[in-house]
């Protein structure tokens, strides 16, 4: 778990959880990487997405008027997290070779920052180098595993303004806190948050 007392004003990462299973190996590896992303002395935040009301997109257009969606639910303070954050950590257990429904759900939402940023060419000012991370077990060893969800996180990054950069992709873990088995992977999810908020070799 990172320690709140040791966090900085200056660097935001957002840690965004997709799994429904809470104390689990996402989350485990999740924490880890946060922890990692204080100690180069960055403000961290989790987000638990499957505790928050946020409804599928209904592909109703009305963010092409201004950017905005007019589903009002808990999408709407969560885009002001997105948009405020240098970086992001999305977090999610494979399901069916993709990313859970609930954080699927929040990426389809985020259709009205692609139109903000892509068609209104709203947040042109902003010069900040962001970057993205992706967190990811699976319960089988297939070779395509990773490949469905990792194509929908980079597009979600793109969407937001964000460049993926890294990536920690666990295969054959399965049951609740088995990943603590590994324990090099949680040290590499330190390293993943680390990486995220200096990047070797500006560090």
């Amino acid at each position: 778990m990172y320690d709140n007392n040791k966090q900085k004003k200056g660097i935001k990462v957002i840690g965004i959880l997709g799994s429904p299973r809470r104390g689990g190996n996402t989350e485990i590896l999740l924490d880890s990487a946060l922890a990692g992303a204080v100690e180069k002395g960055a403000e961290v935040e989790k987000v638990l997405i499957t505790e928050m009301k946020i409804s599928p997109c209904r592909e109703l257009y009305d963010c092409l008027e201004a950017g905005q969606c007019s589903i009002q639910d808990d999408m709407q303070s969560l885009y002001i997290k997105l948009q405020l954050a240098d970086h992001i950590i999305l977090a999610s257990p494979i399901f069916f070779y993709g990313i859970t429904a609930q954080a699927k759900a929040m990426v389809d939402r985020c259709q009205a920052l692609w139109v903000k940023s892509h068609l209104l060419d709203v947040g042109k000012e902003d010069i900040r180098v962001r970057r993205g991370a992706f967190i990811s077990v699976g319960a089988t060893g297939g070779k395509k595993l990773f490949t469905g969800a990792e194509l929908t996180v980079k597009y979600f990054y793109d969407a937001i303004g964000i460049s993926y950069t890294n990536s920690l992709l666990i295969e054959r873990i399965d049951t609740k806190a088995q990943i603590k088995e590994h324990p090099s992977a949680v040290r590499d999810a330190f390293l993943l948050g680390q990486q995220l908020v200096c990047p070797v070799p500006l560090c």
